[in-house]
C-alpha cells in the first residue's frame, strides 16, 4: 500500500510524456470473504480477529468446553469436521489450518486450488504475537490484531511488575510432558518427557497442570497416580490449570499466567 501512490505518480508521468498509459498498478488483493478454519487454535484466533461475516466455519473442537474458550462464539458458525469434501462444498476463499491438521485434507484442498494457510503451535508469547499479526494480515484486519496484542502486553506487564523467580514451577501433563521453569532449567523442550525421578529431585514449590479424570483407565495418567509423584508434590502448591487456557495461545493464556502468579504469591519468599 505504501508503494502504490509513488508507482501511480510514476505511471502517470510516463503516460503524459508518451501520450499513452505505459504501465499499470498491480491490484491490491482484497481480504477473504469466506474463511473456514480447520484447527482449534486458528478457530479462536480467527474468531477474535475476523470482521463481521468474514469467518464462515470453525472446527468441531471449537465447541468443546474442555478444549476451547470461545465456545459460545463458536456456536454462531457452521461446524466442520476437517473433511475435504465438506470444506470444498463450503466454497471458501481461504482455509486456515495448523501444521499438524489433517494432512490429507490440507493436501487435497490445495490440489483443488483452494488457498490454505498453516499456523505452527505457539510456544511463547512472542509466538502468540506473531500468530495474531499474521492472522490480521491474512484477514485484512491488522489493526484489530494489534489491539489484541497491545491488550495482552498490558496485562503481561502488570504480572511482570511482581516477579517471583525464586519459585520452582513444574507443569506436568499426562504422559509426563513437562513445561515451566524446572523443565527449562533441565534443558527440556518440545516433546521431551520429564522422568518422575527428575521431578522428585527438582523439589518443586508449585505443580501446575490439568489432571483430567477419564471414565476408564488411561496409561497417559499413570504418572499422576504413582505413589512417588504424590509424595513429591505433597508439600507443593497445586495449581489446576484448565486445558482450554493452555492448548492454544491467545489472550486466555494470560489468564493461565495470572493463575500461576496468584498461586506463587502464597509461597513464602526464600531468605
Amino acid at each position: 500500500m505504501r508503494q502504490a501512490r509513488p508507482m501511480r505518480i510514476a505511471c502517470a508521468a510516463l503516460a503524459m510524456a508518451a501520450g499513452a498509459a505505459l504501465c499499470a498498478v498491480p491490484a491490491v488483493a482484497e481480504p477473504p470473504r469466506r474463511v473456514v478454519s480447520l484447527n482449534l487454535c486458528t478457530d479462536q484466533m480467527a474468531m477474535l480477529i475476523a470482521g463481521e461475516g468474514q469467518l464462515y466455519s470453525v472446527s468441531d473442537l471449537a465447541v468443546d468446553p474442555h478444549s476451547a474458550v470461545l465456545v459460545d462464539e463458536a456456536r454462531k458458525y457452521a461446524i466442520n469436521h476437517g473433511l475435504a469434501e465438506e470444506i470444498f462444498l463450503m466454497r471458501p476463499d481461504l482455509v486456515l489450518a495448523g501444521t499438524f491438521t489433517t494432512r490429507a485434507t490440507v493436501d487435497l484442498l490445495r490440489r483443488l486450488g483452494i488457498r490454505v494457510e498453516e499456523f505452527a503451535p505457539e510456544n511463547s508469547f512472542d509466538d502468540i504475537r506473531d500468530g495474531f499479526r499474521r492472522m490480521g494480515d491474512l484477514l485484512g484486519r491488522r489493526k484489530r490484531a494489534e489491539e489484541l496484542v497491545a491488550e495482552m502486553d498490558r496485562e503481561l506487564a502488570g504480572l511482570r511488575a511482581h516477579p517471583r523467580p525464586d519459585v520452582a514451577v513444574a507443569a506436568w501433563e499426562p504422559n509426563s510432558y513437562p513445561s515451566g521453569n524446572i523443565a527449562g532449567r533441565m534443558g527440556l523442550t518440545g516433546m521431551a518427557k520429564l522422568p518422575l525421578e527428575l521431578l522428585i529431585l527438582s523439589r518443586p514449590d508449585m505443580v501446575a497442570g490439568e489432571n483430567p479424570h477419564y471414565a476408564a483407565h488411561s496409561v497417559a495418567q499413570d504418572n499422576f497416580v504413582h505413589p512417588a509423584f504424590r509424595a513429591a508434590v505433597r508439600g507443593a502448591v497445586s495449581v489446576p490449570l484448565p486445558a482450554r487456557l493452555t492448548i492454544c495461545g491467545g489472550p486466555f493464556t494470560v489468564e493461565a499466567a495470572r493463575m500461576l502468579r496468584e498461586a506463587a504469591a502464597s509461597i513464602p519468599e526464600r531468605r
